[in-house]
């Protein structure tokens, strides 16, 4: 992979732009590489430099990386300016503040039931046994809602231990890990779950 500067925008060339219409809602999505599915769903203020690098790292390991366009501007450095802004935004936003406590669940969220769509898609366009979802801090909770479509690839992987992070630490960010648990119990019993206490490490024996 080619040497880039993280400190300037990134044009995303070497990427596929698409524009993919779910659920009557149309997204950019930018696409490479090829072998079984991998959503990546970019951390706020959105597709920095650096998460088109770890993109690319999932295209140069034999995956089709899905990169959706879910806030921000593609491509663009990350500042502290930018993330104040797309982060009021996506606090306001409908298609974002139903992960609110007492309000409707993630998995009725409208960007999570667009991104579990769209795992259905790539499925169906990359075959293999499944697809992968990657969250980063905000977008983990849509990763962990994604768990309980049959497309999700968590039974597939076997991991040693599963453990959600990122859940609860936000009050717009209130996705219940017991899901995610319940989830993995039914596809994949043997893999352990671990579940991490505020403030507290987990430790591997």
């Amino acid at each position: 992979m080619a040497h880039r500067n993280l400190h300037e925008d990134d044009r995303l060339e070497d990427f596929i732009r698409r524009e993919i219409t779910l659920n009557d809602v149309t997204k950019v999505v930018y696409v490479a590489g090829s072998g079984p599915a991998v959503i990546v769903m970019a951390e706020m203020p959105g597709i920095s430099p650096q998460v088109a690098r770890f993109a690319r790292w999932v295209r140069d390991a034999g995956l089709t990386v899905y990169l959706p366009s879910l806030f921000g501007r593609d491509g663009a450095v990350a500042d502290a300016d930018l993330g104040a802004v797309v982060f009021r935004h996506a606090c306001i936003s409908a298609e974002f503040h139903a992960f609110a406590a007492n309000q409707s669940s993630p998995q009725s969220s409208p960007v999570t039931q667009w991104l579990r769509a769209l795992a259905k898609l790539a499925h169906a366009e990359c075959g293999g046994p499944g697809v992968g979802a990657i969250g980063m801090c905000f977008t983990g909770n849509f990763a962990l809602s994604m768990m309980l479509e049959p497309a999700m690839l968590a039974a597939q992987i076997r991991p040693r231990a599963a453990i959600p992070c990122h859940y609860d630490m936000f009050p717009d960010n209130g996705a219940d890990p017991k899901q995610f648990r319940a989830a993995l119990k039914l596809r994949a019993p043997d893999v352990r779950y671990l579940e991490a206490e505020h403030g507290k490490p987990i430790l591997f024996e």
